[in-house]
This record gives C-alpha cells, structure tokens and sequence, in this order.
C-alpha cells in the first residue's frame, strides 16, 4: 500500500486544496453525480496481433516487449476532479483539505482513455504514424528499416529490422513513462509465444490457458477428439429448459462461463473451434414463458354486487404484471364475470405482446414462448 502511495506522490498526482463550493470530493471510489464525454479508449486487435507476427517470421525481425508500470496515473485530467484523502494518508495540520487531481487515477472513468491520449501524442511528437486501420499500431519509417509498435492498455509489443532503433525508441520511451523492459517478447495476453528464429518459425500456444480451463471445469481426464463437433451433433431451442425443475437445475451449470472461456481461446489461437463455440453459444439463455391466470368472484361486493377482477402475468417465473379491481358492471352469471375478468387480461395480453415485440431487438437470443391464459370458470373455457 506505502509503495502504491509513493507512487502515486511521486507522480504528483494531486495537490491539497480547499473543496470549492459547490463541488463534490470522491469517497477514493468512483461515484454518480459528474457527467464525463469521451471515455472509450482503444487496443489493439488481435487480428493486428497475428498478422504482424506473422511478419516477424516471416522477414526475420526482432520482436521486443515493454510493460508500462501504472499506466493510467500517467494521463492528464481535463476536469476538475477532487478526492478526499486517502485513509491512513491523511496529512496532519491539513485534514481539513482534499486532493485536486492533477493526474488521472486509477477507477476513473476516463483513466484508460487519458492514458491512451497522452502515449498517442508522444508517439507523433517522436515521428511515429498512427495506423487508421488500428488506432493502436504505430510505425516508423527508417532509410533502410521500419519500427512497428503494438499497443494494448499497457503492454507494447515493439517490431523492427534494426535492433538498435528498436533500442533507442526503448530510452525514449522509458524517458516519459516509467517502463519495465521485458526483452524479447515470450508471451503476450495470455499467449505463449514459442519461436525458432534457425527454422523461421513462430508460434502462438494458449496450452496453459486451456488447461486451467479444463481443470475450472473439472475435465481434466476428457479424451481429445478428432474434430470440435460433429456433424450428427445438433441443438435446438426445443431442448431448453421447461419445467421449472429443469430451469432450476440448469442455473447451477456454469454454461456460460464455460462457453466464455473456449470464446477467448477462439478468438486468439484456435479458429478450429470457431464453429463449435458459435453454435453452443446460440443457446445461452432459456426461452421465457410469458403466462397468465386470471379469474373473478361472482357478486362478492354485498353493496352493489359487483365482481372482483384478479389477473396476474408471470415473465420466466416472476410476476410483472396484475391487478385486483371491481368491475364496472353488474354481471349476472359466473361465466359472465369471468369474461368481463378475461377481457381485461386480453387487453394487458395485447399490451405485453406489443411492447416485448419491441423489445425484441433489445433481447437477441430470447424468445417469448406463446401466452397461456389460464382461468378458472370451467363455463368459460368452454
């Protein structure tokens, strides 16, 4: 904690000021109440990833790593930001003062945005060009070389013929930022790199990644097998859960998690699972059962013997509509007050309907199963 505060000091990340009226001091968390514009911040695709590997390889070139230490302290605020002291920090004579950000912060929402701003200006002060293709891949032009840096939040990949640019571009770099030299790049996002400079070869492994995952998941013994999913393998929405036992039974299995971990490795070394993982992943959700009960006494006011109307709509179990009234009219029959009742549920029916085809494009991948309307006068159903 000392070591993170020095840092943080060091950096001249804030300076103690008296709270201007009218201002808000943050709790060291981040809070509602200050609107902020632009917070995206970008990195680099993976695609850009491989791809420029893939040059390494194939033309020879040296591949470095740099690590940014506390890269997101290392951006400039362009609002005035206050935070209280931090506890245990607090300055003796001064408790009455709190912190005026001058740098950006850690939980701030424009933290990585900041962050990226500022690594983005210094590379065009130092003659690199930003690629339009990726926003976080910069190259260098040189008489008989070219650099090319790869940037994702804080980790760099540097690219280059020339082993002393890349050597120089390194002290500048450590120069504005404090920076960690990895040498020769070994892994990157999880993905061991494995090269053979003598055969002119390079190679992405995630098998570390995929054995954690495998053990998460308590299939350590599976057998490999020769293709990811098999032709004679079909899914269907018919075989999602129905009863609410198996509802039940199925928000114990961890399928999403699961499928979010064979997503990573797809999307970084394994293409050959692409197929597999789209189409397990089509069914993520259960459809949801809308339904409806409705029902009516008959004459149950002793005033003006008027009958009660009750309905209840369920979405996936839960209860988001109903409502208990006493009708308009005098009815004379049972069957008469249960359909004056059934109406009033139609009408919410055609509402619920409307509005969750609306909502349709809002909810990919969930179905509303079709709406059972159950009551209790048999003259009624009849």
């Amino acid at each position: 904690m000392k070591d993170e505060m020095d840092s943080l000091l060091g950096n001249q990340t804030w300076e103690l000021t008296e709270l201007p009226v009218g201002k808000k001091a943050l709790h060291n968390k981040w809070k509602e109440g200050i609107d902020y514009t632009e917070i995206f911040s970008p990195v680099v695709k993976m695609s850009t990833i491989r791809l420029v590997l893939g040059m390494v390889a194939v033309e020879n070139l040296h591949l470095e790593q740099l690590d940014v230490k506390t890269a997101f302290l290392h951006g400039d605020l362009e609002e005035d930001l206050y935070m209280i002291q931090p506890e245990g920090f607090i300055v003796q004579g001064q408790e009455n003062l709190v912190c005026k950000l001058r740098k950006s912060l850690y939980g701030l929402k424009q933290a990585p945005r900041q962050w990226y701003k500022k690594f983005d200006n210094f590379m065009h002060r130092i003659g690199f060009k930003r690629c339009e293709a990726d926003h976080c891949c910069y190259v260098k032009s040189f008489d008989n070389s070219y650099i090319i840096l790869l940037l994702y939040v804080d980790d760099m990949l540097i690219v280059g013929s020339d082993i002393e640019k890349i050597n120089n571009l390194k002290k500048q770099l450590s120069k504005q930022f404090a920076m960690k030299d990895l040498g020769a790049a070994k892994q990157i996002l999880g993905m061991r790199i494995i090269r053979d400079k003598a055969n002119g070869t390079l190679k992405l492994s995630q098998s570390e990644y995929v054995k954690k995952v495998l053990s998460r998941f308590n299939m350590n013994e599976a057998k490999p097998v020769s293709t990811p999913l098999g032709s004679h393998f079909k899914l269907s929405k018919e075989q999602s859960p129905k009863t609410e036992e198996e509802r039940d039974y199925m928000s114990k299995v961890p399928y999403a998690s699961a499928i979010g971990s064979l997503m990573y490795a797809m999307v970084c070394t394994r293409p050959d699972i692409a197929h597999a993982v789209g189409v397990v992943s089509r069914f993520m959700s259960a459809s949801l059962k809308l339904q409806g009960y409705v029902d009516a006494d008959f004459a149950g006011d002793i005033d003006s013997r008027k009958s009660t109307t009750g309905f209840v709509f369920t979405l996936g179990g839960t209860a988001i509509s109903w409502t208990s009234n006493l009708q308009k009219i005098v009815t004379l029959s049972t069957t008469e007050a249960e359909y004056v009742a059934a109406t009033e549920a139609g009408k919410e029916i055609i509402w619920l309907h409307g509005f969750l085809d609306e909502l349709d494009m809002l909810t990919k991948g969930v179905t509303i199963e079709k709406l059972k309307l159950c009551a209790a006068s048999i003259g009624l159903l009849a």
